[in-house]
């Protein structure tokens, strides 16, 4: 029997990997001991103890991708941010067990990112299957809209990469209109990547398209069974 929502919480509150915001109005990161802690800009300094390159994964979800990056790439910091303690609970728990070093994970709004992280602190951005939000007027709480770019601008390192994996066609269309208008560079874009690796061999060309291929969330595999193609976009602020 899978645990509980409940179980879950208690057991990522004591996970020294894991920060926590509760108060969407006045954001603090609290740690493991029940401390508030200001990480904005002491990532490297108080969490990690080194100067490796710092990638966040964003509505992470269960993590999949936080995971990978950690244990495939120990040279890179990653963190993973997404609400829900319940779900970030397995790539914490992943963690955790695998004795990693180089992972963490954040439970707050994505919103909430400048209050995270300082002027290019962050050297990567992965979007992973973030919700499209199909209604036209929730359309602004989409992880390519423009205000959400700007969040990414004041916290990303010039010429930093922006990565977006998904199986909706509506959010990679609108993305791809999206990145053209707030002046963004889009380095690659597959309407299939899978299909792209299995003609051109992307995988072998660098970790980018290792990890684009390689992974699969569990949304992924779900939308995958059911004949998605899966999108994917590469892009600079």
């Amino acid at each position: 029997m899978s645990k509980g929502k409940l179980e879950k919480f208690s057991e990522i509150s004591a996970m020294p990997h894991v920060f926590q915001n509760f108060n969407w109005k006045l954001p603090t990161l609290q740690n493991y001991k029940g401390e508030q802690v200001a990480m904005k800009g002491k990532w490297r300094s108080d969490f990690f103890k080194n100067d490796h390159p710092i990638v966040i994964e964003l509505a992470c979800g269960y993590g999949e991708y936080t995971m990978a990056i950690a244990e495939r790439y120990p040279n890179l910091n990653v963190i993973g941010i997404d609400v829900k303690g319940n779900r970030i609970w397995r790539g914490a728990k992943f963690v955790q067990d695998k004795g990693l070093k180089n992972a963490a994970f954040v439970r707050t709004q994505i919103e909430q990112l400048l209050d995270c992280f300082e002027a290019e602190e962050v050297d990567e951005i992965w979007l992973t299957f973030p919700d499209p939000r199909k209604e036209h007027r929730r359309s602004r709480k989409r992880l390519t809209s423009a205000r959400f770019l700007d969040l990414y601008r004041q916290i990303l390192k010039k010429d930093g990469l922006v990565h977006l994996k998904t199986d909706s066609t509506l959010l990679y269309e609108y993305s791809l209109e999206s990145l053209e208008e707030n002046d963004c560079k889009i380095v690659v874009h597959y309407r299939d990547v899978y299909a792209a690796n299995e003609k051109e061999n992307l995988a072998a060309i660098d970790r980018n398209f290792d990890l684009a291929t390689s992974v699969k969330t569990r949304y992924e595999n779900i939308h995958a069974e059911l004949g998605e193609t899966i999108k994917y976009v590469r892009f600079k602020l």
